[in-house]
């Protein structure tokens, strides 16, 4: 059975918000979709592998209710959530208009060092050298996505889709090992990346929500082992 992997707390600062952020963290990082098996979270074990009492692990999972992430079913306990397909595809087109916003932010305020820094992150990743390093592509392309919203210095961009990113983090590292992805996101993340050193805020932001719905509809289209 699957299993959540935590780190016991043990500072008693802010412990309500230390639970809160080791479970999310825990969450977020776990591979939700490799299987349909359901990932109960059982509030005594929590507690006793973070090392704190019930309490604090209740409100946790409480608040992880109202942002998505979790669900309480009487009588059963607490699961984390899987999205259905629709569900995913309606993130991923708000994030595609969220992100293309960035991108055009980025045109405009990001310096040329900033923007120097997104080549970077694929000089490990010309001609074939991707597809023997698939796995840390795949943490790349996700960071790609986190620079390009923290380099749009939108401070309430970024609060907004802060929690939308981590619940598509998992739908992107199973989908980019899926048909061609890999090779046609990093061509897309070049296209996006020469647009931004061009500073054409139009090219930029189009071809940021171009690349993102691709995502919604490979899933749409590919995706047939969610609900």
């Amino acid at each position: 059975m699957s299993r959540i992997e935590l780190t016991p707390i043990i500072e008693p600062v802010a412990l309500k918000e230390r639970v809160y952020d080791s479970l999310k963290l825990a969450i977020t990082e776990m591979d939700i979709y490799s299987s349909d098996e359901e990932i109960r979270l059982d509030e005594r074990k929590l507690s006793d592998d973070l090392g704190v009492s019930r309490t604090p692990v209740r409100e946790s999972l409480a608040r992880l209710e109202q942002e998505g992430f979790v669900e309480n079913i009487p009588r059963r306990g607490a699961f984390v959530v899987r999205k259905t397909r629709q569900e995913i595809i309606d993130m991923i087109q708000v994030w595609a208009a969220l992100e293309g916003m960035a991108t055009r932010l980025i045109t405009q305020t990001a310096s040329d060092e900033d923007i120097a820094e997104l080549r970077q992150l694929f000089k490990t990743f010309e001609g074939d050298a991707m597809k023997g390093h698939i796995d840390e592509y795949s943490d790349t392309n996700v960071h790609f996505h986190q620079r390009i919203l923290a380099m749009g210095g939108n401070d309430v961009l970024q609060a907004i889709t802060d929690n939308l990113f981590l619940h598509l983090r998992s739908i992107r590292a199973r989908t980019i090992h899926e048909k061609d992805r890999a090779d046609r996101s990093i061509i897309d993340h070049i296209h996006i990346i020469e647009a931004i050193e061009s500073r054409d805020a139009d090219a930029a932001q189009q071809l940021s929500i171009e690349h993102n719905l691709g995502l919604a509809t490979h899933v749409r289209e590919n995706v047939h082992w969610l609900k």
